[in-house]
């Protein structure tokens, strides 16, 4: 059986990291190690003390920042690890969910880079009919394909899915990598604080090489927690500013299709402010209007 070792980036989130631990522990399978990597100003140290048939370490890195801490995190890594992972300190795996990914490893070819676990519980998405339909997917907006990867830079939702399927990118909410492919890249530290798309970025630049698969028999459950998230108007100039990075990091992919696909976006967000009624998108609309304005 594959060694498994997980780093988890958190902030001021002691509750979460308590049931993610207590989770992680009631598992058939259990990782080798697990190190939480802390930015925040409440420590949740003592909490890995908790749980004494966990092999955990503790790490304290500032400023926060999820691509940074997940870095420092694998530094910290055993040489003795066959694959790491990375999970949200808000999520809960499913009972056997561990002991799944595993035999999923143990029968995995070596082109096969990444993994990630089965989101159980994913939410509705908005306007989910206006994304389907043919002009977006022929702006390269959206894609009625999973998990995909379009030429606007955008990307599908994986969501739930009832067998193992190949997909081009992976979340770092709950995931496994190869050693190999932890070896060879690492996240873009540009994305700063709350990070937003550096999973995407790394997965997908790993996609370019290896093979990436959700296996479906290794659940679990996301309960995005209120905490260490940017406002509307913060997370409306991100939305922008780190998709034109991806875009450009990356020329097979067209910045043409990225700006069309960016103000579809900003359509929609403002659809919300009455469709959903949902007044905190007005800002993150006047957000990607600053990030459309500054071109970065």
């Amino acid at each position: 059986m594959k060694r498994i070792a997980f780093i988890v980036a958190t902030k001021d989130r002691p509750v979460e990291i308590r049931r993610l631990l207590d989770n992680i522990q009631k598992q058939s399978v259990r990782p080798r190690e697990i190190i939480v990597v802390d930015s925040g100003k409440e420590r949740v140290e003592n909490i890995l003390r908790e749980f004494v048939e966990l092999r955990s370490a503790y790490m304290h890195v500032t400023p926060p920042s999820a691509a940074r801490q997940r870095n420092e995190g694998l530094k910290a890594v055993s040489k003795s690890v066959d694959l790491i992972g990375f999970l949200d300190d808000d999520i809960i795996f499913e009972e056997q969910a561990l002991e799944n990914m595993c035999a999923f490893w143990d029968e995995a070819l070596s082109a096969i880079g990444g993994a990630g676990f089965n989101l159980i519980n994913h939410p509705s998405l908005f306007a989910s009919s206006l994304k389907k339909l043919a002009l977006t997917e022929r702006l390269g907006f959206y894609s009625s394909r999973k998990g995909a990867v379009l030429p606007s830079g955008f990307h599908t939702m994986i969501g739930t899915v009832e067998k193992n399927m190949e997909v081009d990118w992976l979340p770092s909410t709950a995931v496994l990598w190869r050693r190999e492919v932890i070896d060879k890249y690492e996240f873009d530290e540009w994305y700063e604080g709350y990070s937003y798309l550096e999973d995407l970025d790394f997965s997908y630049s790993a996609g370019k090489i290896f093979k990436l698969f959700v296996v479906a028999g290794a659940g679990y459950r996301h309960f995005p927690a209120l905490g260490g998230r940017a406002n509307d108007f913060q997370f409306g100039r991100k939305e922008v500013r780190n998709r034109l990075h991806f875009v450009r990091k990356n020329p097979e992919l067209s910045l043409a299709k990225c700006y069309q696909a960016l103000l579809i976006r900003m359509a929609l967000n403002f659809a919300a402010i009455f469709l959903n009624r949902r007044p905190g998108f007005l800002l993150r609309c006047l957000g990607n209007l600053f990030g459309l304005a500054a071109g970065k």
